[in-house]
């Protein structure tokens, strides 16, 4: 396999509804970058036969996607398209697979409050578990990051929202980019880099035009999420930590 050392892959490791769509888009509106939408979801679904039940179009999911893991990498490690490929990927879709190429991308964890986003993911998937929501995987994958000597940057959504300008600012230094003031803006409508889930999952960002402003939630928290809730809570803290 042939992998150009001079392009920068950039892979966003999130957790479900914490504005990594909204993310793909801005890194999107770079003319020096090009965004893959979530390129380990067929695999992930293949290997986690309990999954493909319950996870909306599935089954266009399994038919249009690569499910070879390994292939995905290879593709990812070898893809010189852009000067910058941006790869948003969630966590919990690693699953098993060999996590050495994690030496040769530039690693961005992205996090939310479970308070907050815990109640957005029920909405659509009902009654989540640890292995959905990707807290307990993060926390994890910042220990590989530590034992393996993995540069890696902690990226918190909230903070996004508060101050897109300043935060991607932090952000793009902390990768080794130049900060884009395209970045903050985009036009409302589908990006043909969506996923085929598009239209389950990301109907808000296709009606923003840049990073919505934060607001706090003042629903009740749902009852029967709050033993999820304190499975989720010490890792986050441990990911807020890090964060810039």
């Amino acid at each position: 396999m042939s992998i150009t050392t001079n392009v920068k892959r950039v892979c966003l490791w999130s957790g479900p509804r914490n504005i990594s769509t909204a993310l793909m888009y801005s890194f999107a509106q770079r003319e020096d970058c090009k965004v893959f939408d979530e390129p380990l979801y067929a695999y992930y679904l293949k290997n986690h036969p309990e999954a493909q039940k319950y996870h909306p179009g599935a089954e266009d999911i399994l038919s249009t996607m690569e499910t070879d893991g390994e292939k995905v990498v290879e593709n990812m490690l070898s893809n010189s398209e852009k000067p910058i490929l941006f790869f948003k990927h969630m966590t919990h879709h690693l699953l098993d697979l060999d996590r050495s190429f994690l030496n040769k991308t530039v690693n961005i964890i992205l996090t939310r409050n479970p308070k907050e986003m815990l109640p957005s993911f029920d909405k659509v998937i009902k009654n989540p578990v640890m292995n959905d929501v990707g807290y307990a995987l993060h926390s994890e994958l910042l220990s590989h990051f530590k034992e393996n000597n993995i540069d890696f940057v902690v990226l918190d959504s909230k903070k996004v929202l508060l101050d897109p300008k300043e935060t991607l600012q932090k952000l793009c230094n902390a990768i080794d980019i130049p900060f884009d003031k395209n970045m903050l803006s985009w036009t409302p409508q589908k990006r043909p880099e969506d996923g085929i889930w598009a239209k389950y999952w990301y109907d808000n960002v296709h009606k923003s035009s840049g990073f919505q402003p934060y607001k706090p939630k003042n629903d009740p928290f749902p009852m029967h999420l709050n033993p999820l809730l304190k499975e989720c809570e010490p890792h986050y803290q441990k990911l807020i930590a890090h964060s810039i």
